[in-house]
């Protein structure tokens, strides 16, 4: 079944759309509030695609995110009640309770973490507003990670990315699947440990 290749092949050619980066853009500020998937899944066919412009795309979805976070944050300061229901119903409230743990230990370092975490953003940008973590230290050091994590991404990809999509595009049924089959593994490891 060739499902990776088909997908592969319609995030090359999106990534080279002219309204591309307002999409990136648009999947990391979300990102930062509600959205389940991370912008790298566009960031690096982006950065493939246009190596010359993998900088622009990293400060794009940078910025982006950090407005993001500022919703997120806001949403825990001001909204959590609400919040906390659907943070529950989607499963993701043992996360938050452990991020919560974490913000509790490590304060504002843990917002610099979160940037390379692979606990999803949003978690963290709600948890600083519910803790009430003074904005400005959140802003800066979200800003500083969440570059430092997408420049990285962005700059690997623009690097690795003519010399390997190829490689990558023939490989990737392989890697598709793969991933996929990690994941029930680790979720049934997940769930018999449970």
């Amino acid at each position: 079944m060739q499902l990776f290749g088909t997908i592969y092949d319609k995030t090359i050619a999106w990534s080279k759309h002219r309204f591309a980066p307002f999409w990136l853009s648009f999947v990391s500020f979300i990102e930062a509030i509600f959205f389940p998937i991370p912008p790298d899944v566009m960031l690096i066919p982006m950065s493939i695609a246009k190596p010359q412009k993998a900088t622009r795309y990293a400060i794009y979805t940078a910025v982006a995110s950090v407005l993001g976070g500022m919703i997120g944050y806001a949403i825990g300061y001001f909204a959590f009640d609400w919040v906390k229901e659907i943070i529950a119903s989607w499963g993701m409230q043992s996360n938050f309770d452990k991020v919560m743990l974490w913000f509790e230990t490590w304060g504002i370092f843990i917002v610099f973490l979160a940037g390379f975490s692979p606990i999803p953003y949003k978690l963290f940008t709600i948890c600083a507003g519910v803790m009430q973590m003074a904005f400005l230290p959140f802003i800066l050091t979200a800003a500083i990670s969440r570059f430092a994590r997408f420049y990285l991404v962005a700059k690997i990809s623009a690097w690795g990315g003519e010399k390997y999509e190829a490689k990558i595009r023939r490989s990737i049924e392989l890697i598709g699947w793969g991933t996929v089959a990690l994941a029930v593994i680790i979720y049934l490891i997940y769930t018999f440990i449970k």
